[in-house]
């Protein structure tokens, strides 16, 4: 990183040093906060949300995703069999590519096998194990905050040269909004999408003690491989019918399809704090999963024991496999046009 450039974030309100890389690169983290108390931590490795701290109705602060207290966590945890990305921009293309290869104009892709002979988010070094910029300071209340990297052509063999801009805003109605553009020199694919954890009773529970809701009457059929089959299921009398809340399944790691660009796609519920997160998205679909990739050794914040219903994950984004799938929404981003995704995750106090 260029000396410039590390005093500029070193200057920019609510950053701090949260570590170094391999490389002695500076990673800093930022904090977001707003007038009722409510906090988000995120470091530019992975633009990645570290901390969401939401204040309970009485009064106090509990951090509602799973994360590591240093960076040198985050880096180890990239060497587990399968890495558990906590908190991480996940890209170029969330969920799983079967075969790892896509055809595009005629052309066929062969990408980086990192899942059973697929490509699961994006690769072996996708977008949250990189070192994102920040493009501006964090304005006014300290509420807004934007990242930006540079995919060079051919990245984890993707076709064309891919930027992306991700805004995260803490809003005064205690919403953490992600509005993710990108652009690309050439005709290539794109999915991103946040890759929190949460648990609104603390992560040394369990999300099985909460309550799911999922506005959705169809998943995504997969095989035993978890790769979609090109069908749908509908959820009519089936066991993951979430449009009636109960509480949250195990293991899940399922794709709902959804229709709403404005109401309620899905809600956390905890009765023991009394605290609801609602996810709104204008994506085709949110992949609801619990199950870990936590191997039971692994150490979060605050000497946690995270185990595999340490938290539950909603992945705003298109379909898994859409590439290869042609009766599924395009995830074709095309020269000149530009890429756009919005999440919101809001939080509310019940009593």
């Amino acid at each position: 990183m260029k000396t410039k450039h590390i005093a500029t974030l070193q200057n920019l309100s609510g950053s701090k040093l949260f570590g170094l890389m391999p490389n002695n690169e500076e990673i800093y983290s930022f904090e977001l906060t707003n007038k009722n108390g409510m906090k988000v931590q995120i470091i530019n490795y992975g633009a990645t949300v570290t901390s969401l701290q939401v204040p309970l109705s009485n009064g106090k602060l509990t951090d509602v995703v799973l994360g590591f207290d240093n960076l040198q966590s985050y880096l180890e945890s990239y060497t587990l069999p399968t890495a558990p990305y906590f908190g991480t921009t996940v890209g170029r293309y969330a969920g799983r590519i079967n075969n790892a290869s896509f055809t595009l104009n005629d052309k066929t892709f062969q990408l980086t096998d990192n899942n059973n002979g697929s490509t699961l988010h994006g690769g072996i070094w996708g977008f949250g194990r990189k070192v994102w910029d920040v493009t501006n300071t964090i304005s006014g209340n300290d509420s807004t905050i934007t990242f930006s990297l540079l995919s060079e052509d051919s990245d984890e063999n993707f076709p064309g040269e891919l930027q992306v801009y991700l805004t995260y805003t803490l809003t005064e109605e205690n919403e953490l909004k992600l509005e993710y553009k990108a652009t690309t020199t050439q005709d290539t694919i794109i999915n991103l999408t946040n890759h929190s954890y949460f648990n609104l009773n603390g992560a040394d529970s369990s999300v099985l003690e909460q309550e799911l809701y999922v506005e959705s009457d169809k998943i995504v059929e997969t095989d035993d491989h978890n790769i979609p089959t090109g069908q749908l299921i509908e959820l009519n009398d089936h066991v993951f019918d979430f449009r009636t809340q109960k509480k949250c399944p195990f293991p899940i790691d399922t794709s709902f399809v959804v229709h709403s660009k404005t109401d309620v796609i899905a809600q956390l519920i905890s009765s023991k704090n009394n605290l609801q997160m609602s996810v709104y998205t204008d994506q085709p679909v949110v992949h609801v999963y619990v199950g870990g990739n936590c191997y039971n050794q692994l150490k979060g914040k605050e000497n946690a024991n995270y185990h595999s219903s340490s938290g539950i994950c909603f992945e705003t984004q298109n379909f898994p496999d859409a590439p290869n799938h042609k009766h599924f929404p395009s995830s074709v981003l095309r020269k000149g046009e530009e890429y756009s995704q919005k999440t919101i995750y809001r939080f509310e106090n019940l009593n």
